[in-house]
């Protein structure tokens, strides 16, 4: 079982094989999945004595065998438990800040046969990765006890038959509470208040712009735990209508991961929405099987074909969004001090927002492969970026440790990934993505008595220095033509994926640092005429911490290894970036590099590729 911060995960079909549909565990899994329950109840107890906690899963087939395994320990340890069954893991998450903490059972984008467990406490988020570690320790010592397999028998029959029956009987009620708790975070989340009177005039004005600017939604659900979530109906409420494809929970029609090769369903449906006249069909999504992740599909109107956003745009317009969301809602205070700024760029007075006094210390905080294109953004708005370890629970606790130091983190997540996190939630959550989206898109210029209230669009044309970019009658593929331009390897494109035999990763550095400086200095020549190359620094990331221009690769142990490629001025033109996965077997590489160079990409990649595999080989 890997135990990374992110979720413990391995394969639970009984037979071992990662795509069994079968839902059998197997007493080898159940009696792992005892011990797991056991572990969380000794660490929530020693937080409360008498602590109430949440436990739901996704569709997996072998999510019933785990999670009643579970439940039993929990209820044999004395622990009130509300069941909910099938959820998506940011409404479970939601409805644990009213609890004392969480169990999911998932393994988010991992093939079928994989199952996985993630714990939380009530922050909204999973465990981070000092406390992930004590439960690792206690759950080992647990494993390898010389009576484990009895005293785990002994823990799974020490439950009351009539309060397991209870538990699941009132797993309905439950459900419905977490929806009612989800329900009213995403509205919080989304219109950024905490206050209701402005979040009901947000979406209504969200259903007023819908009127205006007639917008259908498609998702393929692909059996995913959204299918029993609040999608349908959150959307409705807006006036924007839903067409969800493989719609069944459990009904799990291609590969999970939701990924370019995987979006092809849902752009299938919008051209058959498109060519059947139903010209409002303008966005899709396609979650993973815990629905914390989803990834977009949009209809460009210029060549009147669906087409598949990567990763790293839809986090970059995610981010473009909710910045400029945050400016549009300051439009509304008097102008004075803070605001009388913001009015300036808004007017057109100035053409940028460098200076980022209408949003003092304004950050984002992402994990060390998101491309730099976020800090173009991020620096057009005059905020600054930080980056952490791959791992949503890294990305998170610095957006919280960054918080503590003054800043103002409204948006953050894994720009490799796809997705977003928007504060106050903890996870990522495709309900926050397409509303970013939607408000990019239905939010427009509007005429006031004081004048004229910039749309997102226009407000992110002007503090980027593009206000020709800027028309009425914009649609997003004009949005992402203005953003910054820059080629990125895929994160499931197999050049993407390793397998590396050396377990020590510090070593396997160590390694590659030295056959990366000797092909520098044989090569830098050709790299300044082919690239611009002029210099390089090496940064490493390990858990919230980066390390910039390190002189000793090996210290990245398991972390992020980033080498950043700059011109004679020291400006970035390009990155390789490598890190072995927490979740699977396998190490991770890819390459940014600033403007379209896909021929350029390639061969940095190959490059990075072929030296890993050097260093993989020596003694």
């Amino acid at each position: 079982m890997i135990t990374s911060a992110s979720g413990w995960r391995k394969v639970f079909a009984q037979s071992g094989n990662e795509n069994d549909t079968n839902g059998e565990i197997g007493k080898e899994n159940r009696l792992i999945a005892a011990l797991a329950a056991e572990t969380f109840s000794e660490y929530i107890l020693s937080k409360n004595k008498s602590p109430m906690i949440v436990l739901g899963m996704d569709t997996r087939p072998t999510g019933p065998a785990i999670t009643e395994t579970m439940l039993r320990v929990f209820l044999a340890k004395k622990i009130a438990v509300s069941y909910t069954g099938i959820i998506a893991s940011p409404e479970i998450m939601a409805f644990s800040r009213i609890m004392d903490g969480f169990v999911y059972i998932s393994a988010s984008h991992n093939p079928i046969g994989h199952n996985g467990i993630k714990f939380g406490l009530n922050d909204g988020g999973v465990l981070n990765a000092r406390e992930n570690a004590i439960l690792v320790e206690q759950f080992q010592q647990k494993c390898h006890a010389e009576n484990a397999e009895e005293h785990a028998e002994t823990l799974i029959n020490s439950c009351s038959e009539v309060d397991l029956d209870w538990i699941f009987a009132e797993s309905v009620a439950s459900k419905h509470s977490a929806s009612s708790e989800y329900r009213q975070f995403a509205k919080e989340i989304i219109s950024g208040t905490k206050e209701i009177q402005k979040q009901n005039a947000l979406f209504a004005g969200l259903r007023q712009a819908v009127l205006t600017h007639p917008l259908t939604v498609v998702c393929d659900m692909n059996g995913s735990a959204r299918t029993l979530s609040i999608d349908s109906s959150f959307l409705n409420d807006c006036g924007i209508s839903l067409k969800s494809i493989n719609g069944n929970p459990g009904q799990i029609a291609h590969e999970i991961i939701p990924e370019p090769e995987n979006l092809v369903w849902c752009a299938l449906e919008m051209e058959k929405m498109q060519s059947s006249g139903n010209n409002t069909c303008l966005l899709g999504y396609m979650p993973d099987c815990d629905g914390d992740r989803g990834n977009i599909v949009y209809w460009d109107e210029n060549k009147k074909q669906a087409k598949v956003l990567n990763a790293q745009e839809v986090f970059a317009l995610s981010v473009l969004s909710e910045t400029s969301f945050s400016i549009y809602q300051k439009q509304q205070v008097k102008k004075s001090g803070l605001a009388s700024r913001a009015e300036e760029i808004l007017q057109g007075k100035t053409t940028t927002a460098h200076s980022g006094i209408f949003m003092p210390n304004f950050a984002v905080a992402v994990n060390g492969p998101t491309s730099m294109r976020i800090d173009e953004i991020i620096n057009a708005f005059g905020g600054k970026v930080f980056r952490s370890e791959v791992g949503e629970a890294n990305v998170v606790n610095l957006a919280r440790e960054k918080r503590e130091e003054g800043y103002t983190v409204r948006i953050l997540g894994e720009g490799s990934n796809g997705g977003n996190i928007t504060h106050p939630s903890c996870v990522r959550d495709p309900l926050c993505t397409i509303f970013a989206l939607i408000k990019l898109l239905v939010l427009r210029d509007e005429k006031t008595l004081e004048g004229t209230k910039k749309g997102l669009f226009h407000i992110w044309c002007d503090a980027s220095g593009q206000p020709e970019k800027y028309r009425e009658d914009f649609t997003l593929s004009d949005i992402i033509a203005s953003l910054p331009v820059y080629t990125t390897t895929g994160v499931s494109e197999p050049r993407a994926i390793l397998k590396i035999n050396t377990k020590d990763h510090s070593k396997l550095k160590a390694n590659f640092q030295k056959i990366f400086q000797a092909e520098w200095e044989r090569h830098k020549e050709e790299l300044k005429n082919l690239y611009g190359f002029d210099s390089y620094e090496a940064v490493i990331t390990n858990g919230t911490k980066e390390t910039r221009n390190v002189q000793d690769f090996s210290k990245s142990g398991k972390g992020g290894l980033k080498i950043i490629f700059k011109d004679s001025t020291l400006a970035p033109l390009a990155f390789i970036w490598m890190r072995g996965s927490g979740t699977e077997p396998v190490f991770r590489v890819m390459c940014d590099v600033k403007g379209d160079r896909a021929k350029q990409e390639h061969r940095l990649l190959e490059w990075e590729t072929q030296m890993l595999l050097k260093a993989d080989a020596m003694p």
